[in-house]
């Protein structure tokens, strides 16, 4: 099996047709035809399902298809990076980043600089789950720092630190007299949570449901800046980072209350494919955020 099969059948996956595939491939029909049968021949099992007339691959077909994208991932990755190396110098590095992390990014960054001052740095923000997996799994980044625990075999999750999540209430609200408040201050109050696929609505949603307070959600958002104008506007209130709201550069007019009970909390991890090839100032920034906590 060589990669060049691999990339034969993926792009025939992909354009359902054998006359599209070849076409895209720049090959004949017929080589392509023989191409995917002697790939066949070597597996010894079937990868497109002949029962049906639409293009339709086989539980093997699909297996394979799966892990040949991987694979070609990463080998356009590898090629790509041998080139940029050859022709540029030093790698860059992609960091995929969640919101609150700004609080320990740029010290770890200025670290780096100084060991690697020609390396150029990339920061993405990858707030959901998915954004993180796509991000992952396509190489668009060479590493996370987020606060999803990624079930996946191929990511490894690396947790590295705790921040205690806090309530934003608007000014004049009349809880503002209190100096920490419980969940159940929250009863029937108009809410502002993330949208569905991030954590921080889940860890918030199983914080209200285990002490049996129905959460009023009237505003969904994806950023935590969203929710801060919200709640400034009067318009209900959120419950974000600690650290988000500590080392935030815009002056919040809203009030920050800390929760009686500690373990409103969540835990923020360092992602990446394990499977990868990551150039060692890859591994020198993961070492770099480790040794910081």
């Amino acid at each position: 099996m060589e990669i060049r099969q691999l990339k034969y059948f993926a792009t025939l996956v992909e354009e359902t047709t054998y006359t599209q595939a070849a076409e895209k491939l720049h090959l004949t029909q017929p080589s392509l035809t023989a191409s995917m049968k002697k790939l066949e021949k070597e597996l010894n099992f079937a990868l497109i399902d002949k029962r049906y007339r639409e293009f339709r691959l086989t539980n093997e077909g699909q297996i394979l298809y799966h892990e040949a994208k991987k694979l070609l991932n990463h080998f356009d990755h590898v090629s790509h990076e041998m080139t940029r190396l050859k022709e540029v110098g030093p790698p860059n590095l992609s960091i995929g980043l969640i919101e609150s992390s700004m609080f320990f990014i740029p010290a770890v960054l200025e670290n780096f600089k100084e060991e690697q001052p020609d390396v150029r740095v990339s920061l993405m923000e990858t707030l959901s789950l998915s954004d993180v997996t796509k991000a992952l799994s396509n190489f668009e980044i060479h590493m996370a720092i987020t606060n999803q625990f990624i079930q996946n075999e191929q990511i490894q999750t690396i947790p590295i630190y705790n921040e205690r999540l806090v309530a934003l209430i608007p000014p004049g609200h009349k809880l503002e007299s209190l100096e920490k408040i419980h969940i159940t201050d929250l009863e029937g109050q108009d809410f502002i949570v993330c949208k569905e696929g991030f954590q921080t609505r889940k860890d918030v949603v199983d914080a209200f449901h285990r002490k049996g307070v129905y959460l009023n959600i009237r505003f969904e958002i994806e950023r935590f800046e969203t929710g801060c104008s919200l709640v400034e506007s009067g318009l209900g209130i959120t419950v974000i980072p600690e650290n988000y709201v500590r080392f935030s550069n815009k002056s919040l007019q809203t009030m920050i209350k800390p929760f009686h009970d500690p373990s409103i909390a969540r835990t923020v991890y360092l992602a990446y494919d394990k499977n990868r090839y990551l150039p060692p100032v890859v591994k020198r920034f993961i070492t770099l955020v480790k040794e910081f906590f």
